[in-house]
Formats: structure tokens, sequence, C-alpha cells
């Protein structure tokens, strides 16, 4: 028997425009610091707590308390994501992409499931991969093992790694994409 779906909030947040002037280490730590000001909020709606974040020595997120956790942020916006279960989130700005890139996201096989507009749908594709990836604890080196495997519509895809199915939501705003994975799950996306 299947376990009920639980609703997971992901939350994203604007970079402030001094936050995003800044740069190296100082910028780091500022999208640092507000991608885990979304995940706190995203605690906050589904009841959850933390009170630390500790990474493994690849830098994998580690579940506190029964709660998994994952964060991303790009130098304009952030986001961050509690569960009960493994979960992992991505955002991307979207941008034209080399041919190289396309290719390397996704095989011909992926690509047919979306007809002929690649570079519409690369980022799509690349960060669905990205959130299975956090929630299976992998980097990049297992992008290989990570699969479009069906698309039902512009919000939501199958995604299997190591033959394990993963469903995907996807949420568009402004030239932005963010994607969730986790298991069981429905979604309600806040944006601040």
């Amino acid at each position: 028997m299947m376990p009920a779906a639980t609703t997971i909030f992901p939350v994203i947040l604007t970079v402030s425009e001094a936050d995003q002037r800044l740069s190296g280490r100082d910028k780091v730590k500022a999208l640092s610091r507000l991608a885990r000001s979304a995940l706190m909020k995203s605690c906050e709606k589904s009841g959850l707590h933390l009170n630390s974040f500790p990474k493994n020595q690849k830098g994998v997120p580690l579940p506190v308390g029964g709660v998994h956790w994952s964060v991303t942020h790009k130098s304009d916006m952030v986001g961050g994501v509690a569960s009960t279960s493994p979960v992992g989130m991505d955002l991307e700005t979207i941008r034209p992409v080399s041919d190289a890139l396309l290719a390397k996201v996704a095989s011909e096989d992926e690509w047919k499931l979306v007809g002929g507009n690649r570079q519409n749908n690369f980022f799509r594709f690349w960060t669905a991969k990205e959130a299975v990836l956090k929630a299976v604890g992998k980097g990049m080196a297992g992008l290989s093992r990570c699969r479009v495997a069906a698309i039902a519509d512009d919000t939501y895809m199958t995604l299997t790694y190591d033959e394990t199915r993963w469903p995907v939501a996807h949420y568009w705003f402004d030239d932005h994409v963010a994607a969730l994975t986790a298991r069981h799950f429905s979604v309600s996306w806040i944006r601040y």
C-alpha cells in the first residue's frame, strides 16, 4: 500500500539588490543565509523543526530528527524546502545554452519526449535531474544514471534514478524554473 501524499511547501525568495551586488565569499554567505531563511519558512509552513544544517563530507545535506532538507540559490533567487522524506530542490535562470550542454543533460530518447524545442526544455530537464540527484544524495557524477521517463505536462514529469521512479514538480516564474522532488507528495509553492 502506498503512503498518503504529504504537502510539501518549497519557498522561493528574491535576493535583495544589495546582496546581488556582492561578490566572492560575501555573496556566497549572503545567498546561503537567505536560502536557509527560505528553508526555515518551509519548515514553519510544514510544521517541521530544524535546529542545525549538517552535511556529509561531500556537502550533501543530512536529515535532522527525521527532517530532510534541500536548498538552492542563484544570484537573484534562492529556495529551500523541508520534508519528512528525502527531498531535492533546484532553481535556474532560463537562458540560451550550447548544443554541447544540451547533449550532456539528456539522451536522444529523453529529448524525443518533448519534441523539437530543446532550448525551452533544457532547464526543465536540468532542474529535474539536479533535484533528484539532491534527493538521492548524489552529485553531478550521478547524472548519467538519472533519466527523464515520462512527461505529464509543463509542471509534472517522472524521472528514474537506478530504476527508482521520482516524481518532479516544476514551478515557472519570470525567467526562472524551479523543480522539486520527493516521494508521495503534493506541492504548494510559496514565493516572496
